[in-house]
């Protein structure tokens, strides 16, 4: 035993030079696969749906620029204080450019275009820009990221998309006002703040993604604050109130938080078509908080929506 010891004792040992290699990427979230990621979109579908409407009143106490500003500033200074509390570390210098477009186009560019048009448009109407957005984030996602969804998946997406256009065109009367261009706009912003995202969650949770890009666009908010509530009209009411915080700290945190989450889980393309049922969901929260007709068409759309909406979650889920 002596000798075997000393023999091991004067083996030496193979130690592998420690070098200096190239920086690491951030290691991957734990992120919700299959039904877990799913039920995360669909939560995030609900919350926006009451975007609108949450919007149409938030517009009975305060100006459009105002109302946007005051929504930005809120929802960061929730996000601050929970990244503060947290203590999460500064995002790495190459996610910046990515929390730029989740800003410029989730944070300030959706928000302020659908304020705008809600001016002169109604909540029902407006919800065309949800029914085009899940074909446009489908579209904005593959070219982004390289994923190919299958054929089916895509005729379903294009089929569920215009079941939603023309039941939303029909119930309008088939008018397009001037508030359509901040529709359109609106939509093309929100696809591309959506893919960025959902690329970023990928290597860090989704609330961060959002509380970051929140605050990048505090001072923006800060700055429009200062600037539009001067010159716009301010009445509070219960309504404007509850609307500012829904808008705020849920439409904005809470739903891009489970949003992106989900979207990281079963992809961006996959989680997009869920929205196909936002415009439909906005429809009756207009019906039951705003008062508004929905035409006797809507239970045919749903069941279309939903057909649509089931085929590219099995087509997404067989591709995955």
């Amino acid at each position: 035993m002596r000798a075997q010891d000393s023999a091991t004792a004067q083996t030496p040992i193979a130690v592998r030079p420690m070098t200096r290699g190239p920086a690491l990427p951030d290691p991957p979230v734990d992120l919700p696969a299959g039904r877990g990621g799913t039920l995360l979109a669909l939560l995030g579908v609900v919350t926006f749906s009451l975007t609108f409407p949450s919007t149409a009143w938030g517009l009975e106490s305060f100006g459009p620029w105002s109302l946007v500003a005051l929504r930005s500033l809120l929802a960061a200074v929730i996000a601050g204080t929970v990244l503060l509390a947290a203590r999460v570390r500064v995002p790495a210098r190459e996610h910046w450019a990515a929390l730029a477009v989740v800003a410029g186009g989730v944070v300030v560019g959706f928000p302020l275009l659908t304020t705008l048009a809600l001016r002169t448009s109604t909540t029902s109407h407006a919800a065309v820009v949800v029914g085009l957005l899940p074909l446009t984030t489908a579209v904005f996602a593959s070219l982004r990221t390289g994923a190919r969804p299958p054929r089916a998946f895509w005729c379903a997406a294009l089929a569920g998309a215009a079941v939603v256009i023309s039941f939303t065109v029909v119930q309008s009367g088939g008018a397009l006002g001037a508030g359509d261009l901040y529709l359109f706009g609106a939509l093309l912003v929100c696809a591309a703040g959506y893919t960025e995202g959902g690329r970023l969650a990928k290597v860090m949770p989704g609330w961060q993604v959002t509380g970051w890009a929140l605050i990048l666009a505090l001072p923006l908010a800060v700055a429009g604050a200062a600037v539009a509530l001067p010159l716009e009209p301010v009445r509070p009411t219960a309504h404007g109130v509850i609307g500012l915080v829904w808008v705020a700290a849920v439409s904005t945190f809470f739903g891009l938080y489970v949003w992106y989450r989900g979207m990281a889980g079963i992809g961006v393309a996959r989680a997009s078509q869920l929205q196909l049922a936002q415009p439909l969901l906005t429809l009756f929260w207009s019906f039951f908080l705003l008062g508004e007709e929905v035409a006797p068409a809507a239970p045919v759309a749903a069941v279309a929506v939903l057909v649509c909406i089931a085929v590219t979650q099995h087509t997404g889920a067989r591709r995955s």
